[in-house]
């Protein structure tokens, strides 16, 4: 008779990760929340003394103040919009895998903490961690920089956990399917409207570091043409495919949407074409309704509803157009904590909800 051998049981625990916000729509907390976020060598990837002092002698005297006044546009009863919608899609996720498989929100910067979060798992017995990065576009400024931290953070345990890392979803059916559907609601409301895709920016210089080639990524106006060898880390590109993939879903005709990027910082060049500059040029060119989705963004926040919902509106009337809609972020919504399952379970989360759905 053959002996028999145990089967060892991994538990997994999921890690959802979202950059990060203020604890508190007040200079002190914007000062401190930003020195964490613009002292990471990935975002601000620059020489180290020169990013200290642009920081502590251009950027923390002033900009504080100013973000937290537009942070307090947009806080809510509950605080930060973008934590409250994380709190959220990470209990909706909670209740759809059960009560074995740990679900924990980390931030990269800020509040609740990656090292808390990951602590809180491996307390709960975790051996093997299925990380998702909540940005559906890869850059090394955000996935790159949260997974090297991620992967710091692991490491210090004496019992090193396994990690599996769901990796850019920028054409993930799913995640298409969901952004598609808030989209469509927004549309659905203003019959005519144009649809503009508005990402989050990066200087041009990190999207040519992307490519290995080096003679691809910004060379010519067609380099986002269609994802190849030289250009599948490019975030301008996985953003250019995402939008093709929504317009194509929403049956959308080539002259009904367009992109562009906002957010930008500093004099050095980013990508183009900017949000702010191409949203009074349509107002100009006789656009009077527009409809504007962040697809870069799976939670609402500072950029989306402040930036765009206040700020890009009134610029957008002020140059002629008659409204600016914003479509509502991912956020907690049930189609998409459907889809973030399904992101785990494509990634090797075995659950109950898997063989189910196997």
């Amino acid at each position: 008779m053959m002996p028999v051998v145990p089967v060892r049981v991994v538990r997994q625990g999921v890690l959802l990760v979202n950059l990060g916000t203020p604890d508190a729509p007040r200079a002190p907390e914007v000062r401190r929340y930003l020195s964490e976020f613009l002292s990471d060598p990935r975002v601000l990837d620059i020489p180290a003394l020169a990013r200290q002092l642009l920081l502590r002698l251009v950027i923390l005297p002033f900009r504080p103040r100013r973000s937290a006044e537009a942070y307090s546009k947009v806080w809510t009863d509950r605080g930060s919009p973008l934590l409250v919608h994380g709190l959220d899609l990470a209990e909706a996720v909670r209740q759809r895998l059960g009560a074995d498989v740990p679900v924990e929100l980390g931030m990269r910067y800020g509040r609740p903490s990656l090292p808390d979060a990951i602590e809180r798992l491996q307390a709960a017995g975790v051996d093997e961690l299925v990380v998702l990065p909540l940005y559906p576009q890869y850059a090394s400024s955000s996935t790159g920089s949260t997974l090297e931290r991620v992967y710091e953070l692991v490491a210090q345990a004496w019992n090193v956990p396994q990690v599996r890392v769901v990796g850019a979803f920028y054409d993930h059916p799913d995640f298409l399917k969901a952004m598609a559907h808030q989209i469509r609601t927004t549309l659905d409301a203003v019959p005519g409207a144009h649809l503009l895709m508005s990402y989050h920016g990066l200087p041009e210089r990190q999207c040519r570091k992307s490519d290995a080639t080096g003679a691809h990524c910004l060379a010519t106006d067609a380099c986002c043409a269609a994802i190849v060898e030289a250009n599948r880390h490019c975030y301008r590109a996985q953003c250019t495919e995402t939008s093709r993939r929504l317009a194509a879903m929403l049956g959308l005709a080539p002259e009904a949407w367009s992109v562009a990027f906002q957010s930008r910082l500093g004099r050095t060049p980013w990508i183009r074409p900017y949000t702010d500059e191409v949203l009074p040029r349509l107002a100009r060119e006789g656009t009077r309704d527009v409809v504007v989705a962040c697809p870069a963004f799976t939670a609402d926040c500072l950029e989306t509803l402040e930036e765009i919902g206040m700020r890009a509106s009134e610029d957008f009337e002020a140059a002629g157009g008659k409204s600016l809609r914003l479509v509502p972020g991912l956020n907690a919504e049930p189609h998409w904590a459907d889809a973030v399952v399904r992101l785990l379970l494509d990634q090797g989360l075995r659950t109950e909800v898997g063989a189910a759905a196997c």
